[in-house]
């Protein structure tokens, strides 16, 4: 603190703030009035350590330099996202990377949900669904971080069509529903991945757009957090994702011009990738166990869904 912000900003108080499954979040307190917070990616406080070593999807949204890269790509592109104030990656005295970041206040988008005043929630979640038409309408040829220059070899759904072979295998070994229904699972996927035709424009997305992800900051202007997986992908990704975690107030935020092939497609691997996700959660011991399991068990309940319409 001292090193980056001079003399003036004495520590007087850090706390551990709720964050997620893969980085270490605090809030620090100076004497002055100050705060800030700290990220710390301490890759063996990640839950999903095994996976970033065997380079799967996970992979690719850890790490300081995907936050680094996606802030500067959001703050040049005006999309709202805290301050990065100094990244360390010396790995000099610790053995991680940790980056001091604006502390904006506000609350998630999720405490919006039911807010009693309906203009302040329609004000909210237009100005997210604003934001969000405009992150999705910036577009490349290539999928990917924004850095990446290199033209890709395959069509991007396939990345979560052979991901999913390993999601089943995870869910199989713990859930009976899904073990008993593996081969019809499996070939609802290849179905659904039958239909997808090919696309060569991407837009921009977050990756893992839920409400926790969203910040209302006190002028009701939406910030994004947790940036480390956005990049270049099929927006169908996002939205397929935002339509179960938001809800009916999704109803703000949808696109006329979505591939339903893509939708379906996509909805049906989150459901598979997030049985697995959380059933993982549990085994690791997260802290928050009832929401594990919760994930676990609604996702299950999602995916066998589809057995009853495939």
């Amino acid at each position: 603190m001292r090193n980056v912000f001079g003399a003036k900003f004495v520590v007087a108080g850090v706390m551990k703030m709720h964050g997620g499954a893969q980085k270490l979040v605090y809030k620090i307190d100076c004497t002055n009035g100050f705060s800030c917070v700290l990220y710390v990616w301490d890759v063996t406080k990640n839950y999903f350590e095994e996976e970033i070593a065997g380079n799967t999807t996970h992979s690719q949204s850890y790490g300081s330099n995907l936050f680094e890269v996606n802030n500067r790509y959001l703050t040049a592109h005006s999309i709202r996202t805290p301050v990065l104030y100094n990244l360390n990656q010396e790995r000099s005295r610790y053995p991680f990377d940790y980056a001091l970041v604006e502390y904006t206040g506000g609350q998630s988008a999720e405490a919006y949900f039911s807010h009693g005043d309906t203009q302040v929630k329609d004000t909210v979640f237009l100005k997210l669904g604003d934001m969000i038409s405009e992150m999705h309408a910036d577009e490349s040829n290539i999928y990917g971080k924004p850095n990446q220059t290199s033209p890709n070899e395959e069509q991007c759904h396939l990345i979560h069509f052979v991901s999913a072979e390993a999601h089943l295998s995870y869910a199989s070994e713990h859930v009976d529903t899904i073990r008993k229904n593996r081969d019809k699972l499996v070939d609802i996927s290849n179905r659904l991945a039958a239909k997808i035709e090919p696309r060569n424009r991407y837009g921009y997305i977050h990756g893992e757009l839920g409400p926790n992800h969203v910040i209302i900051l006190e002028n009701l202007e939406p910030c994004l957090i947790d940036i480390e997986g956005a990049g270049f992908f099929d927006i169908e990704y996002e939205h397929s994702f935002m339509k179960f975690r938001f809800g009916e107030l999704y109803q703000y935020l949808g696109n006329e011009r979505l591939d339903p092939d893509r939708m379906l497609f996509y909805q049906y691997h989150h459901h598979l990738s997030l049985i697995a996700a959380g059933l993982k959660l549990v085994h690791r011991e997260y802290p928050d166990q009832q929401t594990a399991r919760n994930i676990a068990e609604y996702h299950t309940m999602r995916a066998l869904q589809f057995l009853e319409s495939y």
